[in-house]
């Protein structure tokens, strides 16, 4: 979990920043699959989302060459994670090398970035998000932990 990076633009959310509970979340999405749909650059190429282990067993891919998808987009640049007043975009150039795509980081430098326009951060705070301790009686009581 020593990969999980928290928002610093966000100080207002530093009562949030719990790696366990984030972690809680994105294993309980994985066995979900997913929160939303996936798609490798157009609705056509959709994704799936399931459990595994990573180099268990062989993929179709393992062997192959690397398969070029061109220029998608990685993500928007939010105001509130950026610290700038404006909506962005983040591309990248995806290669898939023996069957892995590995999806760089936020702030690397390879990535294009766009500005879309000007906008202003929403503001939140610890009164309208749910606290890690709600959320684990919460689970409790459903049956999930």
């Amino acid at each position: 979990m020593d990969s999980v990076k928290f928002n610093q633009n966000r100080p207002d959310l530093a009562g949030d920043r719990n790696a366990k509970k984030h972690y809680a979340i994105m294993k309980r999405c994985i066995e979900k699959g997913g929160r939303r749909d996936i798609f490798l650059g157009t609705r056509e190429c959709q994704g799936y989302v399931e459990p595994c282990k990573f180099g268990e067993g062989e993929s179709f891919y393992d062997n192959s060459d690397d398969r070029l998808f061109g220029t998608m987009v990685h993500g928007i640049d939010y105001p509130d994670e950026t610290g700038r007043d404006e909506l962005g975009v983040r591309l990248w150039n995806v290669v898939m090398k023996q069957g892995v795509i590995e999806f760089p980081r936020p702030d690397d430098e390879t990535l294009v970035r766009r500005s879309l326009h000007k906008l202003k951060a929403k503001q939140f705070s610890l009164s309208n998000i749910e606290s890690v301790d709600a959320l684990y009686v919460e689970l409790l009581k459903e049956g999930d932990l």
